[in-house]
């Protein structure tokens, strides 16, 4: 696959000169209208930035850490850091203090970027040499005194982040992004400019992001899907509006009106418990209608996925679905979406058909954070529900005898990093990267995750069960749920952890006696007890037919 860029910066520049005055970002402003950057504004930022942070003393191969949610300053803070050749450490800003100083030091980080004094706190003890806040005042520097120095040095010296951008090489580390640390130290995963680069160009094949969509960014960006859309959205031109706040998702849904939104599993779930349990609450015409409905669509995708025309009985019977249930849920979501991507996590196949139905297919896709998250895709009008679509660009994938399956190619990591032994643990003899997932390719080149390596469970009867699919089943029979965890390990029966949703299960509660109560008092009740057990006999019995 040909990619035409030495670096991202090399991207940047790129696509600042071939659209300057395009909308490139977009953010909320404090009256919640929106603001938008052209492509030079970007630059004319990032560029000061870079001078800014070069000032600070960040060199070539220097690490930063930028420790922020999801905004604008993330994604200028970013390019600034590698335009100044450093390499940015990504941060979650959820994430606890003694491991965000672990972060800070292992990595080598000189420079923290924290989105406000709060977030600053959390690496005091890591001692970087310097602090800059994004938001708030500080008795060291702020984004915007690093950014104002950068214009004088650049007035001064025109030229120089042009020199520091000529000398970054495609093999030099772009970003360290830690793996979680749920089962020890996070590992931090060294990605290049090449890898990235191969990233943004495959997400730019026909049929997938376009400079004429407009895109919403909300997804972490200290995350590698996050960064892998930033690099794709760089390669094509796609104006995107960014704002992290999860809470203002549906809202701004409909004021943004984009046509491209990707998000991992959860996020469709939440928009699927709350259509369902509105649609269903209180039963009567409105429920069977909707129930209806939804028999309607998926009878129609099923007749779809097996290449199998649609009676036109059947289309006819859609027409009326679409126009009774599923335009005014397509409407809340802005009315123009064309792709809705999903990732970072299995999607329920029954979600799946859910969305496929309401004429909103979720195009899932599969990547991990060691091979810059976008490795595999399904396509628009070439939707294969229960894979993960098919390899970007010149990926090789192939399925190893006990079938992990192997990766191999530009986006993979060069390494652990200053990790020697685990990053040889994780590559074969000939260069494959083993991803830890068990799949299988079809005869088209359809991937199909089945389960993570580690995580199938062994009954104490001999059973080996895959825990993910059950989890991911439950959520799609039970719109209430909020997580779902299968225990079974050494024991002769599996058991669900299940925690609710606390503003579906409020919905369900409001009119009986259990309404305004605290959301513990209901989760612990003998209703919402009966409830849930109800959902698990429908799960054993291994049908999904009554309960809509």
């Amino acid at each position: 696959m040909d990619v035409p860029y030495r670096s991202i910066p090399d991207m940047l520049r790129q696509r600042v000169a071939d659209s300057p005055d395009r909308p490139a970002l977009a953010f909320p402003t404090p009256e919640e209208e929106i603001a938008w950057l052209t492509w030079a504004e970007v630059d004319q930022r990032v560029t000061a930035l870079a001078a800014g942070l070069a000032g600070l003393g960040v060199a070539p191969g220097d690490r930063v850490a930028i420790l922020c949610g999801t905004r604008v300053e993330w994604i200028l803070a970013d390019f600034a850091v590698m335009c100044a050749g450093g390499i940015t450490t990504a941060v979650y800003p959820t994430t606890e203090p003694d491991e965000a100083v672990f972060i800070v030091r292992d990595s080598g980080a000189r420079v923290v970027i924290a989105e406000n004094a709060a977030q600053a706190a959390k690496v005091e003890q890591a001692h970087p040499s310097n602090v800059v806040l994004i938001d708030g005042d500080s008795e060291g520097d702020t984004l915007a005194d690093v950014e104002a120095r950068g214009e004088d040095a650049l007035a001064a010296d025109p030229g120089l982040i042009d020199r520091i951008i000529e000398r970054i090489a495609p093999e030099d580390i772009a970003t360290i992004i830690y793996t979680s640390g749920t089962t020890g130290r996070p590992k931090g995963v060294e990605l290049t400019h090449r890898g990235w680069c191969w990233t943004g160009v495959a997400q730019g094949e026909p049929g997938l992001l376009s400079a004429t969509d407009l895109h919403y960014l909300w997804l972490p960006l200290s995350h590698s899907f996050g960064k892998a859309l930033l690099c794709g959205l760089t390669h094509v031109g796609l104006p995107t509006y960014v704002d992290g706040r999860v809470d203002k998702l549906i809202d701004k849904l409909s004021q943004v009106r984009p046509t491209l939104m990707a998000a991992p599993p959860r996020i469709y779930e939440k928009i699927y418990n709350a259509v369902v349990s509105t649609a269903t609450a209180g039963g009567g015409n409105k429920a069977k209608i909707f129930d209806w409905a939804v028999r309607v669509g998926k009878r129609a995708v099923a007749l779809e996925q097996d290449g199998r025309p649609v009676p036109a009985s059947l289309a006819l019977q859609r027409k009326v679905a679409d126009r009774l249930v599923f335009g005014k849920l397509r409407t809340r979501l802005g009315g123009r979406m064309r792709i809705m991507c999903s990732g970072a996590a299995p999607l329920s196949q029954e979600i799946a058909l859910f969305f496929a139905a309401a004429g909103l297919a979720l195009m899932e896709g599969y990547g991990l954070s060691e091979t810059s998250a976008s490795n595999f895709v399904n396509r628009p009008g070439r939707l294969r529900i229960g894979t993960v679509g098919q390899r970007l660009g010149d990926l090789e994938c192939r399925i190893d005898a006990d079938g992990e399956v192997l990766l191999r190619g530009a986006p993979v990591m060069r390494g652990y990093h200053n990790l020697p032994d685990e990053t040889a643990a994780v590559f074969t003899e000939d260069g494959f990267f083993r991803t830890g997932d068990i799949g299988e390719l079809d005869a088209d080149g359809y991937l199909r995750i089945t389960d993570r390596k580690k995580d199938l469970i062994k009954t104490s009867g001999g059973k080996y069960v895959a825990p993910s699919h059950i989890e991911g089943l439950f959520k799609s029979i039970c719109p209430y749920t909020s997580q779902v965890v299968v225990v079974g390990q050494a024991r002769n029966y599996c058991t669900l952890l299940v925690t609710l949703d606390p503003d579906t299960i409020a919905k369900w509660a409001a009119g009986g006696p259990l309404e305004g109560r605290p959301y513990a008092d209901i989760a612990a009740s003998t209703q919402a007890r009966e409830l849930v057990e109800g959902y698990v006999a429908e799960l054993t019995a291994g049908s999904t037919a009554g309960r809509r």
